[in-house]
């Protein structure tokens, strides 16, 4: 008796763009991989016609990567539960998709993010442990829900959407069954209220910090770099994908600029191959010579140097990796959760159980606005629009809630 679809894990079909060269070569590979694949017709023509989409993104690897994910994600659920190809969805199949990421049966769920493949080129073999989705066990071993935050459901929407437009200009479908879906409303909320930004406290802050300096002064050959991540982070709200290389820029120290009037300045660049000059506060220039000076290296960057901004520790060159700097801003929430705990903090310590490395540009940026003019914080952030930095300003949700706290539940007569 043959296994349900939903109770065996999937394997792997998308590899990394430099992995995949032709779209139809690869295709043809995949198809003798996966023999499943070739019993339903159609398949390969999905196939060719997603890698054709995902290759276009070759400038950008964080935009290649998210479309990635979103795409085999539904492909997977078309040919191995749907049983049905790109041309055959409508309205209700995407709807029935959304339902299905919702809540994704446990042999497509994973405990970690895992490569899908490994190995050098021509002898790449398929992950055995990677799944289309993630659930992270917390501290305890308790495993967190996979539903998609509206964060995540307003992701898909786009992307998804962007996708079936790219396959109707190429006259593959007919319709884009995402916009038939006229009440998105059903699975995106409206909020009539500006949600809160996502940040850590100043304590659960001051506890990452001590920790990490602790790190760096017990192993100052591994932690020392992570001091000087961590700052980057905090100091100038830079992404993670804008300390690592790609192939939109690799940063080196050299984009460290010192102009006329001896202000030192940060290039960097961010979202949508756009250079920004970051301004770098005497804090972070303390921060930046004694990173150099554990490296080695004169105190302060000189003009077109090449070094890299964020090398390895083993080998020669810089991190390519966004993953690896996640799990080293991770190791230091980690062990500053244990410290907070052992001091008895159990809610602060909670909440940082939670917190991902972007929160450290958000805190960085939300207490900055608080003091500096918000339009110098947008430059230094790279927000596109004041409206994204006025976000973080907070003053009015204070006020308001100042002004009720004192209501009365049975007013004085």
């Amino acid at each position: 008796m043959s296994k349900a679809p939903n109770s065996t894990a999937p394997q792997p079909v998308i590899d990394q763009l430099e992995y995949i060269g032709s779209p139809l070569a690869y295709a043809r590979k995949t198809m003798k991989r996966i023999p499943e694949l070739e019993k339903l017709p159609g398949a390969f023509d999905d196939l060719i016609h997603s890698l054709t989409f995902l290759t276009a993104y070759n400038g950008s690897g964080a935009t290649f990567n998210s479309y990635r994910r979103e795409i085999e994600r539904l492909l997977q659920w078309c040919w191995l539960i749907q049983k049905v190809t790109l041309t055959d969805l409508g309205r209700q199949d995407i709807e029935a998709y959304i339902h299905f990421c919702q809540d994704p049966p446990k042999a497509w769920t994973g405990d970690r993010q895992a490569a899908r493949f490994t190995g050098p080129e021509g002898e790449r073999k398929a992950s055995t442990i990677w799944r289309p989705f993630v659930s992270k066990a917390d501290k305890i071993g308790r495993m967190s829900s996979t539903a998609l935050s509206q964060k995540s459901l307003q992701s898909v929407f786009a992307v998804l959407s962007t996708y079936f437009n790219f396959l109707l200009q190429e006259d593959y479908l007919k319709v884009n069954p995402v916009a038939l879906i006229r009440q998105k409303s059903k699975f995106l909320q409206r909020h009539a209220y500006q949600e809160p930004v996502r940040r850590l406290s100043n304590m659960q802050w001051d506890f990452i910090l001590e920790t990490t300096e602790q790190l760096a002064k017990e192993h100052p050959a591994e932690h020392e770099r992570t001091l000087f991540v961590m700052n980057c982070l905090f100091g100038m709200y830079l992404r993670i994908s804008e300390l690592v290389a790609d192939e939109r820029s690799a940063p080196v120290m050299g984009d460290f600029q010192k102009d006329q009037d001896g202000n030192w300045w940060l290039r960097v660049v961010g979202k949508g191959n756009k250079a920004r000059m970051v301004t770098v506060s005497d804090d972070m220039l303390k921060t930046l010579r004694r990173y150099r000076t554990h490296l080695g290296l004169p105190p302060l960057p000189y003009v077109g140097e090449q070094t890299p901004l964020v090398a390895k520790l083993r080998g020669r060159g810089p991190v390519t990796s966004t993953r690896q700097i996640r799990y080293m801003v991770q190791a230091c929430f980690d062990r500053a959760l244990d410290r907070m705990k052992s001091d008895g903090l159990e809610e602060e310590a909670r909440e940082l159980r939670v917190a991902t490395v972007h929160w450290l540009r958000h805190t960085g940026i939300s207490e900055d606005v608080k003091f500096r003019p918000k339009e110098h914080v947008r430059e230094d952030a790279g927000h596109a629009s004041m409206a994204t930095t006025d976000r973080y300003i907070d003053t009015e949700m204070r006020e308001r809630h100042a002004s009720a706290r004192h209501k009365k539940i049975k007013p004085e007569l």
